[in-house]
């Protein structure tokens, strides 16, 4: 019998997405059958202490401050890249030029020239990539595919409506923080959240075929560590109405000015033969109407997606016993080593994310026509 091989694994940020990846590494072996044990090889942040602090609490051997050390290491079999915006392309190309396989996080860069030069780096290389849309492995949104394609709402989609809503920056007296920066964000509402929606919309209809839009910066300046006012040069918010190729109809809102929403990504998608829709503040429920149902009987039903036949879900616990956000994360890491290890393709990979870049590209470029 062949010895089982040890992926070892460097992940290269300490915050938010580094906490949730972190977790994904350490989980997914425990939960899904692998092809390959795990090795939290390494860490890598900035700060040294805060390095060292994260590679303690979250499980990392090792804390390393400086993330070309990543590349160089030939024990390093896989790169995670959880770093802000602006570091994505410099950092994959790297670790592609290393033969390292990458999972990185969403968007793909900061454009579409960042993203393109991503592609050609692990086309080139012939490397194992993904971009980290999670939401695709949430499992009422994977059912929702699985639907779609199985002709339930019907054979033609009429419309995509998503909305992505947050309020973390809706207070005036917020400071600055890199994603309200475009040298480092690239865009802000759009890339930050309404990435997630326009995947979605490729993923669960297909790929766009043009676009308009609009956006508003509400708040013009914050506040900087420094006590200076600096000006805040991305949107707060994006409405986009545009079509499919197959000629759905496209409505699409990101906003982090939407009080009293926290995380809020819902959808809607009608069909010839029926609809369905999700909201992340339930994500183990997927309403699914039928019209082909009798009439005394039609409405909106309710699947709570908690059994074992549905997508993922076997992995973890009995009917009715909910999931969260985080094993989205989970799932995603689990499929991609999978793949790392069949050499396969995986969805989304970097020509997926360039295909979303260039959508985020277009709104931002996108002008509305003036009345006044």
């Amino acid at each position: 019998m062949p010895k089982r091989r040890t992926l070892s694994v460097a992940l290269i940020g300490t915050k938010f997405m580094g906490r949730a990846h972190s977790n994904a590494w350490r989980q997914a072996p425990r939960f899904f059958d692998l092809p390959a044990d795990i090795r939290m090889a390494a860490i890598c942040g900035r700060d040294r202490a805060g390095t060292v602090r994260a590679a303690n609490r979250l499980g990392w051997e090792r804390a390393v401050t400086d993330w070309k050390a990543i590349m160089v290491d030939p024990m390093i079999d896989i790169v995670d890249i959880c770093t802000p915006n602006d570091s994505h392309a410099e950092m994959a190309i790297a670790a592609a030029g290393a033969g390292k396989a990458i999972l990185c996080e969403k968007p793909l860069a900061r454009n579409v020239a960042g993203a393109r030069r991503m592609v050609d780096a692990v086309k080139r290389a012939r490397v194992a990539n993904m971009v980290c849309h999670n939401y695709r492995r949430v499992p009422a949104i994977a059912l929702a595919r699985q639907m779609i394609d199985g002709g339930k709402i019907g054979d033609r989609i009429y419309h995509f409506r998503a909305r992505y809503a947050q309020d973390w920056i809706a207070d005036d007296n917020f400071p600055m923080v890199w994603r309200l920066q475009s040298k480092i964000a690239g865009s802000g509402a759009l890339g930050d959240i309404g990435a997630h929606s326009i995947d979605l919309a490729r993923f669960l209809v297909g790929e766009i075929a043009g676009i308009s839009a609009m956006s508003e910066t509400f708040v013009k300046r914050r506040l900087t560590k420094n006590r200076q006012f600096a000006r805040v040069d991305v949107d707060d918010a994006v409405s986009v109405i545009g079509k499919f190729r197959n000629g759905a109809m496209l409505n699409l809102e990101a906003t982090r000015f939407a009080r009293g929403r926290k995380n809020q990504l819902a959808f809607e998608i009608n069909g010839s033969r029926g609809s369905l829709a999700f909201d992340l503040e339930e994500m183990n429920r997927l309403r699914f109407y039928d019209a082909s149902d009798p009439e005394q009987m039609r409405g909106f039903r309710d699947i709570i997606v908690t059994e074992s036949t549905h997508p993922y879900v076997v992995n973890w616990w009995p009917p009715g016993h909910l999931i969260g956000y985080e094993h989205s994360f989970v799932h995603t890491v689990a499929d991609f080593v999978k793949a790392v290890i069949a050499g396969k393709k995986i969805e989304p990979d970097f020509a997926d994310g360039l295909k979303t870049q260039r959508v985020l590209d277009a709104i931002q470029r996108a002008r509305p026509l003036s009345l006044l």
